[in-house]
């Protein structure tokens, strides 16, 4: 079994707080990691995709109460939302009775859903943890992890699978399955026809300012249909709206999100890429190597970290801004070669923002300085410091 670092951020949580909700998409390993965590303690698992297990939750503060000296987990909370208020209940009881932490470990494929469910109903009684497909400071050891990862994705059967074509077949079965089964679960109904245009169309524009207009008319429907698409999409953990940096700088700023398919591995089965010589030869193939280093600086930022993009309408960039809660804020500028300098509106938008630190991302594993401010650093080198913060 691979080691997640997510596993140490579960337990610290349960040993604070008497639910804490582990939210990602499907298929990262949620289930897993909760299985060894259960496998350490006595607990309870209840698959709430399983009628059966439904059915011993028609009344859910009898049934809990059996378990009061166990963790107790509820995976697929989405298919039983009504259960909240039932464990706000359970919680309380519990309080009274002495045990205040480690009550419920809840799994969920959807962040604005859940997070609205228990929001109303748990608050102070539940932390929340990000889960995510594997990074790279959990798989890579070389560049050859490294670019394994970049095209295959995090997903673990994808990255594991025996080969690129068995990777492959795995991704596209997963998008036919979100399509046609888990879409409709969460959001009003789509066809799953327009749905794949459009996701296949975000895969095409990777990294690119939203422009609803010029997607709605594609797919012919309207703008705001296809903005209700997206933030699907982003709710459900697939698409990522990095949202541009606002501040008063006496400056024009870009006021559109950039919008990335999260897995990099999605993004190339959406676009029928096999492997790293396909890849290498395609248009996305920078856009794609730049969602996947913001992916991944991303996970590895501390809890409260603030992430947004610096675009003027004179052309300063910035490709990412970190606004980090004990080291400020942070300029980086991502690169697909092992080399590379970047351009001059980086600079420039370095001047606007002042940075405490400015960082050039390359597909290297050297770090060395470009000039007195300026760092060249490859991604599981800078990824790794972010951790250690």
């Amino acid at each position: 079994m691979i080691p997640r670092r997510t596993l140490g951020k579960v337990k610290q949580a349960l040993a604070h707080q008497a639910a804490v909700a582990l939210i990602g998409p499907r298929q990262v390993g949620k289930t897993t990691l909760a299985l060894a965590i259960a496998d350490s303690a006595p607990s309870l698992y209840l698959d709430l995709e399983s009628r059966e297990d439904r059915d011993k939750l028609t009344s859910p503060a009898l049934f809990l109460s059996a378990y009061a000296d166990r963790l107790v987990i509820l995976d697929e909370i989405h298919r039983v939302p009504e259960l909240f208020q039932e464990l706000r209940g359970v919680i309380d009881q519990g309080r009274r009775q002495g045990r205040r932490t480690g009550r419920f470990l809840i799994l969920g494929s959807a962040s604005i859903d859940l997070l609205r469910q228990s929001g109303e109903t748990l608050a102070g009684r539940i932390a929340y943890v990000d889960m995510g497909p594997f990074d790279v400071l959990e798989v890579v050891k070389d560049r050859h992890d490294l670019d394994r990862l970049w095209v295959r994705g995090g997903f673990p059967d994808s990255y594991l699978a025996q080969d690129d074509a068995e990777s492959l077949a795995w991704r596209k079965a997963f998008i036919r399955t979100y399509l046609e089964r888990d879409v409709p679960q969460f959001g009003p109904r789509i066809p799953a026809e327009t749905l794949d245009r459009l996701w296949t169309m975000l895969a095409h524009s990777q990294g690119t300012l939203l422009n609803a207009a010029r997607l709605a008319a594609s797919l012919q429907v309207s703008a705001p249909t296809v903005t209700r698409y997206i933030d699907l999409l982003a709710d459900l953990l697939l698409v990522r709206r990095l949202q541009p940096f606002h501040g008063n700088l006496g400056k024009r700023l870009v006021k559109s999100p950039k919008v990335f398919v999260r897995d990099s591995g999605l993004v190339h089965a959406l676009l029928g890429i096999g492997d790293y010589n396909g890849l290498s030869g395609h248009p996305v193939v920078g856009a794609s190597w730049e969602g996947f280093v913001i992916e991944n600086l991303i996970a590895a930022a501390p809890q409260g970290t603030r992430v947004s993009f610096y675009r003027t309408a004179a052309g300063a960039e910035i490709d990412l801004v970190l606004e980090l809660p004990k080291a400020g804020l942070w300029a980086i500028e991502i690169k697909r070669g092992a080399t590379g300098r970047p351009e001059r509106g980086f600079h420039i938008a370095c001047e606007d923002l002042q940075p405490n630190r400015r960082f050039l991302v390359n597909a290297g594993q050297d770090r060395y300085p470009l000039s007195p401010e300026l760092e060249a650093i490859g991604l599981g080198g800078l990824a790794a410091e972010l951790v250690a913060l």
